[in-house]
């Protein structure tokens, strides 16, 4: 069976794929900060035949580390990894605290980079693998005071990066670029948002391609987002 791993996996678009790759036969690996959430996300998963929890704060490199091993360790070897950990913070630069900022900044910027870091020795062996990152139609989009958007041109910047590197292997690169979804990211959701299976699905379309497929970005909107 092919194995995923994902990071922020406890909700959202990371819990959404997790069921839909188990759904489709492969096996799962979860990572998050939120044990008890893994706990029973893994439990509605069918337990230990096809998922491993593993506790991961993504802007800690040896959780990273860890992440990675435990996945190798129990299913031999990882053939994708989604790095999908993040959270947002309200538009303006007289917003939010300090110390929020960092930690919004640490998450979505240095985790993508060091969930990277943690797999590529990994894929570079193999010959094979391939990266989903998730960044975000912010990610493309100059919008007012929104430190926010610009971690996700980071992460934008990032997975393109990624790809010039691993151009000589066999590892594939792909962003998901969701607009508005209806997650814990929002305090009021738009009526319109996107549900986390929508992306979810697209997740699963990139990683189902074969292997002479790279699907570059998916930008996936809801219908009634004009931007």
């Amino acid at each position: 069976m092919p194995v995923l791993a994902i990071t922020g996996a406890s909700t959202g678009i990371g819990a959404a794929t997790a069921r839909r790759a188990v759904e489709a036969g492969w096996q799962v690996v979860i990572g998050a900060r939120s044990e008890d959430k893994l706990a029973a996300l893994a439990e509605e998963l069918g337990g230990d035949d096809h998922v491993l929890a593993v506790r991961l704060d993504v802007t800690d490199w040896d959780d990273q580390q860890a992440f990675v091993k435990a996945a190798i360790d129990k299913y031999g070897q990882v053939h994708a990894m989604f790095a999908n950990a993040g959270f947002g913070a309200k538009r303006g630069f007289l917003e939010e605290s300090v110390e929020h900022w960092k930690a919004m900044i640490d998450t979505n910027v240095l985790g993508c980079a060091l969930t990277i870091r943690a797999t590529l020795p990994h894929f570079r062996e193999r010959g094979d693998g391939h990266f989903m990152l998730t960044s975000s139609v912010a990610g493309r989009l100059n919008l007012p005071g929104s430190l926010y958007s610009v971690t996700k041109h980071a992460v934008t910047a990032m997975g393109h990066s990624l790809r010039a590197e691993v151009a000589d292997s066999g590892v594939r690169v792909t962003l998901i670029e969701p607009g508005a979804v209806d997650t814990p990211f929002f305090e009021n959701t738009p009526s319109s948002a996107l549900e986390p299976d929508d992306v979810a699905r697209a997740v699963m379309f990139a990683l189902t391609q074969p292997r002479r497929v790279e699907v570059n970005e998916i930008l996936v909107r809801p219908a009634r987002q004009a931007t």
